[in-house]
């Protein structure tokens, strides 16, 4: 079931397809130490993953898009009976619901257009997924590994490593793909962490850490000035001289913390006259 040439990539899904055995036996072996939790694979193409998923007995589950890959995928794969080939996108899914409720892995060779939005959907499932892998554009994955004080580090480094240790693992060249993309790959693996709390109000850790990279030129005393009451007097810290690559998920908690106080004390001001 190597990559034949029976379906082929279309541009308009980012379809790279990819060639190379040895790359698809290494991303596989991300997810050795889940075999007992069902998977979901984004994106399977011709199964160059599925197989080797199937082999080292994983319950593997497809959500796939391009109706000639499932129609290939019907035929090749009798393992991926019945609800097991879901036709559909993985960005539109209430994930819970197709799992049964269960927790599960995903993983897959991602399309490059929709990587991000996906990591944003794993979030959002955050307690019900111990671990994520696979490969993307190299730059995304660099991105999303990046540690405090990297250019690479952005949005996503920080909302993801605050409840998953991200690491990056290898590159992947251009020339093990059909058709080779522009850009080289990375794969990387996510592993939830013991994380069930942050500290801090979640929803205002997300909007000030989006605001802040939306700005990241600006120090933080300035980007984040549009989230707090004109005028209130900002509490002592170095963080506010600071850029937001330069914050750890901690010192964005503790930022979240600092602005949340500013803004409970000028409501309780109000409230008092």
């Amino acid at each position: 079931m190597a990559n034949n040439g029976k379906v082929r990539p279309k541009k308009a899904l980012g379809q790279h397809f990819l060639t190379d055995e040895s790359v698809s036996r290494r991303i596989a072996d991300t997810l050795s130490g889940y075999v007992g939790t069902p998977v979901i694979e984004v994106g399977p193409g011709m199964g160059m993953l599925t197989k080797y998923l199937i082999a080292d007995g994983h319950d593997v589950t497809v959500v796939e898009i391009d109706g000639e890959s499932i129609d290939y995928l019907r035929e090749n794969f009798p393992q991926l009976q019945g609800e097991r080939i879901i036709d559909g996108d993985f960005l539109q899914m209430d994930l819970a619901d197709k799992m049964g409720g269960r927790p599960f892995c995903v993983i897959g060779n991602y399309p490059y257009n929709i990587s991000s939005q996906i990591f944003f959907k794993v979030l959002d499932y955050k307690d019900m997924i111990p671990c994520c892998s696979g490969m993307l554009q190299r730059e995304v994955a660099e991105r999303l590994a990046a540690g405090p004080g990297t250019k690479a580090r952005g949005i996503l480094s920080v909302l993801l490593q605050a409840w998953y240790d991200v690491k990056y693992l290898f590159t992947v060249d251009e020339h093990v793909f059909n058709p080779p993309p522009k850009v080289k790959s990375g794969v990387i693996i996510m592993t939830r962490n013991d994380v069930t709390d942050l500290g801090c109000d979640e929803r205002l850790f997300r909007t000030i850490v989006k605001t802040t990279f939306g700005q990241r030129r600006k120090t933080l005393r300035n980007s984040i000035r549009g989230l707090l009451p004109a005028g209130a007097p900002l509490p002592e810290s170095p963080l506010w001289a600071k850029r937001p690559e330069q914050l750890s998920v901690a010192d964005f908690v503790e930022l979240t913390n600092l602005a949340s106080g500013v803004r409970s004390a000028v409501s309780g001001s109000i409230n008092e006259l």
